[in-house]
């Protein structure tokens, strides 16, 4: 059984302690496929140390995330056109708008999110988009650049089922992870609804554990705890689940 966990931050430092005795519960728990996602500039080097210390496992993305999206916006997408020039990537992220912590560069959000899905069209990369109370100008971004070029991950999808679908329209997969197993995630309620082609697993780690370690934090290995809720809401096996959404995310990613 393969596991991919397409969206997780093993960079991040509270993981300095004990890296690699995660991956291994990781690795151990069937989860053997990696997407890391960007944040800005300060994260570059160690995304790179993480994939040279396991080359097999780790796929990196490279993007400016909408919450660091600050004055100097500009010199960070500097950045990323510079990473992106420079090797391979396997995806734009994570790039989109969010809203809940501040509205003050929504402009510079809607600039910067516009720009890099227009680079990943360019290097034909699909996008993993980031939002958080902000579907509205999300959608309204998406219906501008809506192309067959325009493809890619709705990351850690919390919305209504009226915007599952409407994320599907655009080329979207849905990224499905700890908030599927929460009481009040709301999403559970209708997931058997969306065909299991449109899903793909997450952690978000060190982000969103899921229960029983809700409030936690989160590392890939819980991803298996996700796929088993899936396998619960489906009414399907666990290696179903498994290779339906690994199989998604090599159609995804490429890989």
């Amino acid at each position: 059984m393969i596991l991919t966990d397409t969206h997780t931050h093993l960079y991040s430092e509270e993981f300095d302690q004990d890296r690699g005795e995660m991956m291994q519960r990781a690795i151990n728990a069937g989860v053997s496929r990696f997407f890391i996602p960007a944040i800005d500039s300060t994260c570059t080097q160690a995304m790179y140390d993480l994939e040279q210390d396991y080359p097999e496992n780790i796929f990196l993305m490279m993007g400016l995330h909408p919450t660091y999206v600050k004055d100097n916006y500009k010199a960070e997408l500097a950045h990323v056109a510079s990473q992106l020039a420079k090797r391979k990537f396997y995806a734009i992220g994570e790039i989109g708008i969010d809203l809940y912590w501040d509205k003050t560069h929504l402009k510079e959000q809607q600039i910067a999110f516009r720009q890099q899905i227009q680079w990943a069209k360019q290097y034909k990369l699909p996008i993993v988009i980031h939002c958080r109370e902000a579907f509205d100008e999300i959608f309204e971004i998406l219906e501008d650049e809506k192309s067959p070029e325009l493809f890619g991950i709705f990351h850690c999808f919390t919305g209504t089922y009226e915007q599952a679908l409407q994320a599907i329209s655009y080329n979207m997969v849905l990224g499905i992870g700890g908030v599927a197993t929460f009481k009040n995630g709301k999403i559970d309620q209708f997931l058997n609804r969306i065909d299991l082609q449109n899903i793909v697993l997450e952690t978000d780690a060190p982000y969103l554990a899921p229960i029983p370690f809700r409030g936690k934090r989160n590392e890939s290995s819980y991803l298996a705890n996700i796929a088993s809720k899936l396998a619960s809401i489906y009414n399907c096996s666990l290696e179903e689940i498994a290779a339906i959404t690994t199989a998604n995310s090599k159609r995804v990613f490429g890989i």
